[in-house]
């Protein structure tokens, strides 16, 4: 075996050993962010915020879940937020059309997984570098979604489809029990299955994986549907949550969605990060947006400091790589 294709072909980080540590740094962030709004405000650790913290945090981790497999690869995604507007507003028509909540759920996935395999086109097959095809993309399904609703919102959906966002089980919100479920997948799939591993080895060196044949626009394009479908899945999570779709759901979860991603340890260089670092990312964002909102501060601030802390991991993801280097 050539020392190339040892390269490409290395297992990824030991969830057990690095990214271990990563994720311990962050939880201990995590604990620690929550100290402080414990102390800071007495509602923070009541049982009513600490489920809402877990909601919110769940449908930021199904955006971001599959869009880790994109930094991955070195890759970004910048047409999730798109994504699940176009793809709640079809799901919400069809449910609306037939009454099926089963055959909306089914369009919602779909819709969401044909623009991320568009978007796998548009990388592999035109060489498009994928923050201008996804960003191309976003204005492509903002325009769609506008001209397909004319204005209009959806609302009134069958209390049994509500129930996917906004019901319980044994106490606990079921987005929280969907996230645990979706937490599992992604981690097997790219901790312990060859799939996983081709995809850290393109992020981590794509000429030696491709020379190492590893079919790199394959894995490429199936990396962009499953960011599209969980798109897609976050979109049925907030529809049936809201009760209600529009043309404009969607503006505000791309940036907390890249957010989760970065915090979470994922590099934007590709090869290094974990789903489960994103999910703590999502945590610590959520804790901190929801901090704010208890302090009472201001709305105009919030993304200020979201964009702070995606600088912040930004500079540390750069540092870290230097010091690996």
């Amino acid at each position: 075996m050539t020392d190339i294709t040892k390269e490409a072909i290395a297992p990824p980080r030991s969830f057990l050993s690095q990214d271990a540590t990563q994720v311990f740094y962050r939880l201990l962030a995590a604990l620690l962010i929550c100290a402080v709004l414990a102390v800071l405000s007495d509602s923070f650790l009541s049982l009513g915020n600490i489920l809402n913290v877990l909601r919110q945090a769940s449908l930021t981790f199904f955006i971001a879940s599959g869009l880790t497999l994109v930094v991955l690869t070195a890759g970004l995604d910048l047409s999730v937020g798109a994504n699940v507007a176009l793809s709640a507003c079809i799901a919400g028509t069809v449910i609306h059309k037939t009454g099926s909540p089963a055959l909306g759920i089914l369009a919602g996935l779909a819709c969401g997984g044909i623009v991320g395999l568009l978007n796998g086109v548009m990388v592999t097959a035109l060489r498009i570098p994928s923050f201008i095809a996804t960003y191309g993309m976003l204005w492509v399904l903002n325009g769609l979604t506008y001209w397909y609703m004319a204005g209009e919102t959806l609302h009134g959906f069958p209390a049994g489809f509500r129930q996917i966002g906004s019901g319980y089980l044994f106490g606990l919100p079921i987005p929280v029990y969907l996230l645990l479920v979706f937490l599992g997948i992604g981690t097997l799939f790219a901790q312990r299955t060859i799939w996983g591993q081709e995809i850290y080895a393109i992020g981590a060196n794509p000429v030696a994986a491709r020379l190492s044949g590893i079919p790199v626009a394959r894995r490429l394009l199936l990396v962009y549907a499953v960011s599209g479908t969980m798109a897609g899945l976050a979109s049925i999570i907030f529809l049936s949550r809201l009760n209600s779709a529009e043309a404009d759901i969607g503006e505000s979860l791309t940036l907390p969605a890249i957010a989760a991603v970065l915090i979470g340890g994922t590099s934007l260089f590709g090869g290094v990060g974990t789903v489960f670092g994103t999910f703590i990312g999502a945590l610590i964002l959520t804790l901190v947006l929801n901090g704010m909102n208890l302090l009472s501060v201001s709305a105009n601030w919030q993304p200020l400091v979201t964009g702070i802390i995606v600088i912040l991991a930004v500079w540390l993801d750069m540092k870290t790589r230097r010091r690996t280097q």
